[in-house]
């Protein structure tokens, strides 16, 4: 099977190309399967190589050809939920070791890249920004409450005041500024994992959709062209999970969510949109997310949809989120617009799980998934080797089913989101 090339999109234009893996030919054999060639499902081939396992990994594509190489490039501290919204969830002794997880996943993207000396623009910092005045205090008590509660001291408030000099978008009433947050080329990140995973020993095949797969003595696991049987598998497929396995489908919803890229930026203007060249996002439902590349070119996020199909102009979607914020950008071009599939869950924390002493699955980041998805790979090499309890800690946060499952999840949540969205536009 020939191997689908990437999106057109920034992201890809500027990565060096990459030699394609072979597609699974024939019967092959390994201590562990991997399904998807994505952050978890590179990770997880890395961490497990450093515990001893043989690890084949299947991408239907090209390594890095979902989310992990189409997204904001954000990796953000925490978990997608807030504290408090944990707190309240399972409590503050469960909060407090989810917390500091997602501490653990940011270094543990920043420990790859140093280590393996991983190519991929990371940055620091991010500036979080109330779209809302009535938000602004919140972000406050969030601040105190992280310092105090989680002896958190990298976040700080930052008022209008302030903030005005710290970036010339629009519409924003204070924020806060993480500098323990980093940011990095997702492409570039993902690329780099998969060069780790092959030389640290691990098999690689791209173009090789998996087709089913089913338990016995061994997980056997088919594509079109081969099968692996293996002691245990792993599904990393996130939001492009289908009907591969329908236990755990209704627990994540496939959305898509877009982006553009403006041509170069000259360096006074490119400072006047993010002064300290840190990441930003809003405070909307429907979040915006931005940052400037390294040849300054504004790469912003905004929009999503909720079918199979793609906008006709992906940039033409994503500007009118743009010029909302940054006005002065009306007569600059637009040279990428893209967009890719993600999946979220109802409470929008990841979805951990095992479906048999075999069968073991990671999915559902919310848009927090370069971080996590990464230490998700570390969770899934722990829990297959015997140490559960770290796993546990992710696994045990309750996840719901959406509505009317795979079948009737779609209309249910076009619906919720369409009240948020109007509640974004309306305040």
């Amino acid at each position: 099977m020939q191997n689908q090339a990437h999106v057109e999109s920034w992201y890809a234009a500027s990565v060096l190309p990459m030699a394609d893996f072979p597609s699974l030919q024939g019967e092959q054999v390994a201590d562990v399967c991997v399904i998807g060639g994505g952050y978890t499902g590179l990770s997880t081939a890395i961490h497990l190589r450093q515990l001893g396992y043989s690890v084949t990994v299947l991408e239907a594509n090209k390594v890095g050809w979902g989310a992990s190489g189409r997204n904001g490039g954000h990796v953000g501290t925490g978990q997608r939920a807030d504290q408090d919204q944990l707190e309240k969830l399972v409590g503050m002794e469960h909060a407090k070791a989810l917390w500091d997880l997602g501490l653990e996943a940011v270094d543990t993207v920043c420990q790859l890249i140093e280590q393996h000396a991983i190519q991929c623009e990371l940055k620091h910092g991010n500036l979080h920004v109330a779209s809302k005045a009535k938000e602004a205090p919140g972000l406050e008590e969030e601040v105190e409450h992280l310092s105090n509660v989680y002896g958190y001291q990298q976040i700080r408030y930052v008022d209008p005041v302030e903030l005005g000099e710290m970036t010339s978008g629009q519409g924003f009433h204070g924020g806060t500024l993480d500098s323990g947050c980093r940011h990095l080329h997702p492409l570039k990140y993902a690329q780099g994992l998969a060069r780790v995973a092959r030389e640290s020993g691990a098999t690689i095949y791209e173009g090789s959709r998996v087709l089913s797969y089913s338990e016995g003595e061994k997980v056997t696991v088919k594509t079109d062209q081969g099968v692996v049987s293996a002691r245990y598998l792993v599904l990393a497929c996130n939001g492009y999970l289908e009907k591969l396995e329908p236990r755990t489908a209704g627990r994540i919803m496939p959305i898509n969510n877009y982006m553009l890229a403006t041509e170069p930026l000259p360096e006074e203007l490119a400072r006047s949109l993010i002064r300290d060249d840190s990441s930003m996002s809003d405070s909307l439902f429907v979040i915006d997310y931005w940052k400037l590349s390294q040849d300054n070119r504004l790469l912003f996020g905004g929009g999503e949809s909720y079918s199979r199909r793609f906008p006709a102009d992906m940039g033409a979607f994503v500007r009118k989120y743009m010029l909302r914020i940054y006005p002065e950008l009306a007569n600059t071009r637009i040279d990428y617009g893209w967009g890719g599939t993600l999946a979220i869950t109802m409470n929008r924390m990841p979805d951990f799980g095992r479906l048999s002493a075999s069968v073991f699955y990671a999915h559902g980041y919310s848009g927090h998934g370069v971080p996590i998805a990464t230490l998700a790979g570390k969770l899934l090499a722990e829990v297959i080797s015997g140490s559960a309890e770290r796993f546990d800690v992710m696994a045990s946060v309750p996840s719901q089913t959406f509505p009317g499952g795979t079948l009737l999840r779609w209309p249910g949540l076009v619906a919720g989101m369409l009240f948020y969205s109007l509640r974004d536009r309306l305040g």
